[in-house]
This record gives C-alpha cells, sequence and structure tokens, in this order.
C-alpha cells in the first residue's frame, strides 16, 4: 500500500480538510457552475421583468398583443425556480423550518440536517430521472403560441434539478463530517424585559 498522505494525516482528515479548504481547481470549478446558474437564473429574471412590462404595455398602445408574451414568462419562471435551486441548497437559503436548530445536541442536529440533505437529494433523482425522459418524449410537442418544442423546458430545468442532487448530496457528507453549524439567533428579535 502506498500513501502519499503525511504520517498522522488519515482519511477522516483528508475528508475534513477537503470541506474546510479545498483545492483550488475545486473551488473554482464550484465558483464557475455557480456562477452559471445565477447567470441564467438573473437571464430568467430579466426576461420576466421585460416580457411582463411588454404585456402591460400592449394593453394601452393600438396594436395586436403577442400571445408569446406570456408563455415565454411562464416558461422563464419554471426555469429560473428550478436552476437555482442547487445554488439555495448549497447556501442553505432555500426555505426550510429551522426548528432543528433549537435543539441543544449537536449530534442530533447533525443526523437531521444529513436526512434532510439525503431526502433533497433522491427527490432532486426523481426529478432529473422525470425532466430526463419528459426531454426524450415531449420534442414533438410545441407549445402554443411559441412554436417552441416542449423538450426545452425540460432540459433547461434539468440543469438545476442534477445540480440539486450534487449540491445536496455534498451537504449530507459535509454536514456528516464537520457536524451541523451552530444554531445562527440573529435574526429572532429579542424583547426586553422590565
Amino acid at each position: 500500500m502506498t500513501t502519499d498522505t503525511p504520517p498522522g494525516f488519515s482519511g477522516p482528515e483528508r475528508l475534513r480538510s477537503l470541506f474546510t479548504s479545498p483545492p483550488s481547481w475545486l473551488a473554482r470549478l464550484v465558483r464557475v457552475v455557480t456562477g452559471l446558474e445565477l447567470t441564467i437564473g438573473a437571464a430568467a429574471l430579466l426576461l420576466i421583468f421585460f416580457l411582463v412590462l411588454t404585456q402591460a404595455a400592449q394593453r394601452y398602445l393600438p396594436v395586436d398583443g403577442w400571445p408569446w408574451t406570456g408563455e415565454l414568462a411562464r416558461f422563464a419562471l419554471v426555469w429560473l425556480t428550478f436552476v437555482v435551486a442547487g445554488v439555495l441548497v448549497s447556501s442553505d437559503s432555500h426555505i426550510s423550518i429551522e426548528m432543528i436548530d433549537a435543539v441543544h445536541s449537536p449530534l442530533l442536529r447533525r443526523i437531521v440536517r444529513v436526512i434532510s440533505c439525503l431526502v433533497v437529494a433522491a427527490v432532486g433523482v426523481g426529478l432529473t430521472a422525470e425532466a430526463w425522459e419528459l426531454t426524450q418524449t415531449q420534442g414533438v410537442l410545441k407549445s402554443p403560441a411559441m412554436r417552441m418544442p416542449m423538450s426545452w423546458l425540460y432540459a433547461i430545468s434539468m440543469i438545476g434539478f442534477v445540480s440539486t442532487v450534487a449540491r445536496a448530496t455534498v451537504a449530507a457528507v459535509r454536514y456528516a463530517v464537520l457536524g451541523a453549524p451552530e444554531p445562527d439567533h440573529g435574526d429572532v428579535l429579542e424583547v426586553p424585559t422590565a
């Protein structure tokens, strides 16, 4: 058995150091992927804004409306929702109930966090599989106004599903290795007592 690790640097310590100080190439890759997802999300948000603004302006102009604007705005909302889901999971910014943070047992908080991340990853696997299936089978269907292949709707959403699976799995391993973060009570309003 050949190892290039220094003495006293075991497997669990290597895994812990991977999360506390990742290699520069890995950190760069995560930043690029996150930037790509956020760019797609920001583009979808801007598209929704301008399309809804266009729809509002069409009501007051003496021209026929463009029905594709509402359709594309709805598709962009779906893309925005799913493409940034993975980023929200990894930054712990998604909607969650944080009742477990009030529990004083670090082990129980760790277990619940790991299980919740694994559930999110399992749901992401199911959504990825379904999006793949719909991408393969729905190409013949076209949207009513734009005539866009419906497979595009699912293909772009699949980016977020794959990201959610990967990021939730990494978060589960991170919580298992490093433990759950200490509860942040910064958003709790303190009521002064007399």
